[in-house]
């Protein structure tokens, strides 16, 4: 346990971009680097919802929205790996590399949440362009590529899905459609389209190759 006032020392004593939210998302405390970083001031970043000022990215586009994984995970005490997000930022997007600690408040139960943010841009973008390599000129399967060069996982890989989901992911994976899916599980369609839905949901994603596409990257499948 920690008091605030410690909590927000923590993020002044780094050099890194850094900030803190609270169990709902909203900003509480930033640092001047972070300040830099997403081209905002305190005044108005401070109670702000933490994807509205960050508008984090991952591969397959917009991962940053109000169901967020982290925030799930820290809710539950779960630690949290590193991983990759591309952050918007006065010159451009940008890959950082975010680490994560859950803090608590003495005499309270919900958690701050501390990001941690470093700059990998070049690192980031080389690994893209070698695994794009791999899956263009020596035909490997992108998923196969990707956990080739990958050096960090997704945030979504923090995502919970249950081992039905998980399977159901899969599948979709090698291009069956609902009524297969509900075939070879032996469960109804309309239970299949209602899985799908929920794991759109977790995974922040538009569509069934997105999501698939999303968990295979991720790791999550």
């Amino acid at each position: 346990m920690m008091r605030l006032r410690s909590i927000f020392e923590l993020i002044d004593g780094t050099a890194d971009a850094a900030f803190v939210t609270d169990s709902g998302g909203a900003i509480v405390a930033l640092n001047l680097a972070a300040e830099n970083l997403f081209g905002v001031n305190a005044k108005t970043a401070i109670g702000e919802f933490c994807h509205v000022v960050v508008k984090g990215m991952d591969e397959c586009g917009k991962v940053c929205t109000e169901n967020c994984s982290i925030k799930q995970a820290a809710g539950k005490n779960h630690p949290i790996h590193h991983f990759d997000l591309k952050v918007e930022t006065p010159s451009g997007r940008q890959w950082c590399n975010m680490s994560v600690i859950i803090a608590r408040e003495n005499n309270t139960r919900e958690p701050y949440t501390v990001h941690i943010l470093r700059p990998v841009d070049v690192r980031k973008r080389l690994e893209l362009a070698v695994r794009d390599f791999l899956v263009t000129e020596v035909s490997l399967p992108q998923e196969k590529a990707a956990a080739l060069v990958r050096t960090t996982k997704s945030g979504v890989s923090e995502t919970e899905l249950t081992p039905r989901e998980k399977q159901i992911l899969k599948l979709l994976g090698t291009g069956k459609t609902s009524p297969a899916i509900g075939k070879e599980l032996h469960i109804s369609r309309n239970t299949v389209d209602n899985h799908i839905q929920h794991i759109l949901k977790k995974l922040n994603a538009h569509t069934r190759l997105e999501a698939v596409r999303r968990a295979e990257l991720s790791g999550l499948i």
